[in-house]
């Protein structure tokens, strides 16, 4: 197929209550993925549980394990991009972790306010000067894609039609925020993301609303100010 419905529309299609509640998918651990042997990646992962946002850090929200089951793609090696360049930006507009972590987490952050737009957290760990590289891959994507790119990945496509660099709240050792726009049915609905390292780690935000892919209305869904500010405090 030439694209595939976005993984939230599928997804709300499917289990209306994965879009603005519900319980947690009964396939889903909620562990943090280790790169190599989880013997080897203990520590990082731990880590990365310890500097998620918890439910009582985020009043109003529901923290749960993020479901896969209809994604673009289900680990990095799967997405690529028409646009080599743009690469980083399919992975972070997937919840799929950036560069070579030593070990990643994502959680789905579900808004007790009815339409709200759904929020992701990918956090990522690396080796010594490796994050550095992954932002600036990021800021590099974000420069050259602004025509827009289609990312690929083992379940299909998906056309993003424009990317734009946006400002955003200072937040770690540095960040970069970005949205882009697809369209499904013929509706437009743009996407906002943004990346922050702090040290050797990275987090990814991510918003978007998936019920109104699935009502057919033009949606522009906005990070929650809370998740983003709390969630960077945390990394440090």
């Amino acid at each position: 197929m030439n694209r595939s419905v976005p993984a939230l529309a599928v997804l709300c299609l499917t289990a209306l209550t994965a879009c603005g509640g519900g319980g947690e998918p009964e396939n889903s651990t909620g562990e943090p993925r280790p790169t190599a042997t989880r013997s080897e990646q203990a520590a990082p992962a731990e880590r990365l549980a310890g500097l998620m946002v918890t439910p009582a850090e985020v009043k109003g929200y529901a923290v749960k394990p993020y479901d896969d089951q209809f994604a673009l793609a289900t680990s990095s090696s799967e997405m690529t991009a028409d646009k080599p360049a743009c690469t980083p930006l399919a992975l972070a507009l997937n919840q799929l972790p950036l560069g070579e972590p030593q070990a990643d987490l994502t959680r789905s952050l579900d808004s007790e306010s009815q339409g709200a737009p759904d929020t992701y957290v990918t956090l990522t760990t690396y080796a010594q000067g490796e994050a550095q590289a992954v932002l600036a891959d990021v800021k590099k994507a974000v420069a050259a894609c602004g025509d827009g790119f289609t990312a690929k990945g083992s379940n299909g496509s998906t056309v993003y039609e424009s990317v734009e660099a946006e400002d955003v709240a200072p937040a770690g050792e540095e960040t970069v925020g970005f949205s882009a726009t697809t369209s499904f049915q013929g509706v437009s609905h743009t996407l906002h993301t943004q990346v922050v390292r702090a040290g050797d780690v990275v987090g990814v935000y991510f918003a978007a609303d998936g019920m109104a892919m699935v009502t057919g209305r033009p949606s522009d869904a906005k990070l929650p100010p809370a998740v983003v500010k709390t969630q960077s405090a945390k990394l440090g």
